[in-house]
């Protein structure tokens, strides 16, 4: 598996369109976020800049690169040949996924701590943690779910736009307007109920037991996800 992440973390940054997704799309829009917090603080909150960071980081630097990655290696031909070696298909799986996992993971610490040393800390950094990771647990299900209804690198700039603009959609949803009203609906829907726990987390005031429930729907979406990942993702090109 560690052989197959290090040739994976190699072909990452030989690719420009990975690096542009990965890297520069993230960082750039958590930047003009973490600039502007005074503005989208008055617009939702501190933690609604938060969840957004973290989607936009797990939406195009994890989502995308996870459907990108699996459809391209399926296109050449070399999830088939890793097939063939002594590798399970959970160690091939993982070692390709584990650096864009470990990359964003490392992308949102940072930025997040870069937000906390602008505005002040989170009022709880353990519900925060849960929070992110369920949302890359979350991602990658999904990935692995959207990665079988893709057939090549091109078309997964077509098949990963509405998961990446609904999820940071509802994130948005949910920071700014709250859960107040159509609480249910917003929670349910992917990343509603991990936008209001990241919220919870960096804001404060809400108990963290009630916070704690919110990682239900999330992990709902990751039992979904693996379920129609399972059902769905080809080793092969499509014929």
């Amino acid at each position: 598996m560690l052989s197959i992440a290090l040739s994976e973390l190699i072909q990452i940054f030989r690719n420009r369109l990975v690096l542009v997704t990965s890297f520069i799309m993230p960082t750039a829009v958590s930047a003009y976020f973490i600039r502007q917090h005074e503005a989208f603080a008055e617009l939702g909150s501190l933690g609604y800049i938060a969840a957004v960071v973290v989607f936009t980081v797990s939406a195009f630097g994890l989502y995308a690169t996870t459907v990108t990655t699996l459809a391209s290696r399926r296109q050449n031909l070399f999830l088939k040949r890793l097939r063939s070696t002594a590798a399970g298909d959970a160690g091939i799986l993982a070692g390709l996924l584990l650096p864009a996992t470990v990359i964003a993971l490392v992308q949102a610490t940072v930025i997040l701590a870069v937000l906390g040393s602008v505005t002040g800390e989170p009022a709880n950094a353990a519900l925060l943690v849960a929070a992110v990771l369920s949302t890359v647990v979350m991602m990658l299900g999904l990935g692995l779910a959207t990665a079988g209804l893709t057939n090549s690198p091109e078309h997964a700039q077509v098949t990963t736009l509405p998961i990446i603009l609904g999820t940071i959609g509802v994130a948005s949803w949910v920071g700014i307007s709250g859960t107040e009203e159509l609480a249910l609906l917003k929670r349910l829907l992917p990343g509603g109920s991990a936008t209001e726990l990241v919220v919870d987390a960096w804001n404060g005031g809400v108990p963290v037991a009630d916070s704690l429930l919110l990682l239900a729907p999330t992990l709902g979406w990751v039992v979904v996800s693996l379920a129609l990942a399972a059902r769905l993702f080809r080793w092969e090109p499509r014929r």
